[in-house]
């Protein structure tokens, strides 16, 4: 099984790394075949296509490196609400890990769906190669689209395999602003997540997998938050009033982001 997922990361990495809006960017944006478009939303379609079908290297220039928020919190804390509120105010791009992941996952033909399903499903960590190269497609994307340069990354870094990957694969082409940390209790996360499935249509929304995702994010993500805390890179907000209650704390967070 290790072997045949290093294989799979092998194709996707030749496939997409060799080739490189203001808003969310999250529909259809890992399409391997189709050049990138930006919709009247501001998503960004087929962003893996960028640099070939431009031209254009993915390496992005040292004088104007992107503006890097993570963003990160247990499953259910808020962070896609309040990341749609601080796009709103503060002009900067959302890219979910999450949502680019899911997007490639039902993206008809891709080589990577079978494997993104089986990791989301088991509440496991996608191997970072993938999830990095969808984050840097859909940075270098929206930067030639729009030339917006502020982006918040919503759920990576999840573990220290991602933050040893992106520090190898975007470590010297970003500007890591700070670590934007949602906490909230494991009853009311779960609780808000399995409301959040009866609508959603998520898969990975009901009890059993929400119990794994809970115990992957205690293991795994919240020694990265400490890792960030230790540089006083971390900025907590509790998660567990309001969203509106929330988004006043969020805002004193973001007072001084130019």
């Amino acid at each position: 099984m290790t072997h045949a997922i290093g294989r799979t990361v092998a194709r996707f990495l030749s496939n997409n790394l060799a080739s490189s809006s203001s808003g969310r960017v999250s529909r259809s944006v890992t399409s391997l075949s189709s050049p990138f478009a930006v919709s009247r939303t501001g998503s960004v379609a087929g962003v893996a296509s960028w640099s070939s079908s431009t031209g254009t290297s993915s390496k992005m220039g040292t004088e104007q490196k992107p503006k890097i928020v993570f963003v990160l919190g247990a499953p259910g804390a808020g962070k896609g609400t309040q990341c749609e509120k601080i796009v709103e105010h503060f002009g900067f791009t959302h890219l979910s890990a999450g949502d680019l992941l899911r997007e490639e996952r039902k993206r008809e033909g891709s080589e990577f769906g079978a494997l993104i399903e089986d990791n989301i499903k088991n509440g496991r960590i996608v191997p970072v190669e993938i999830t990095c190269s969808l984050l840097e497609n859909a940075i270098n994307a929206t930067k030639a689209s729009t030339g917006n340069d502020k982006f918040l990354i919503d759920g990576f870094p999840r573990n220290e395999d991602n933050l040893q990957g992106w520090n190898r694969q975007m470590g010297d082409k970003v500007r890591l602003l700070f670590v934007l940390f949602f906490e909230c209790t494991e009853e009311q996360c779960i609780a808000r997540c399995l409301k959040r499935g009866e609508s959603s249509g998520r898969s990975d929304d009901n009890p059993e997998s929400l119990k794994k995702r809970f115990s992957t994010y205690i293991n795994d993500t919240m020694p990265i938050v400490d890792h960030y805390r230790a540089q006083d890179l971390v900025k907590t907000i509790d998660a567990v009033a309001a969203p509106d209650e929330v988004f006043d704390k969020v805002r004193l967070a973001f007072a001084d982001v130019e």
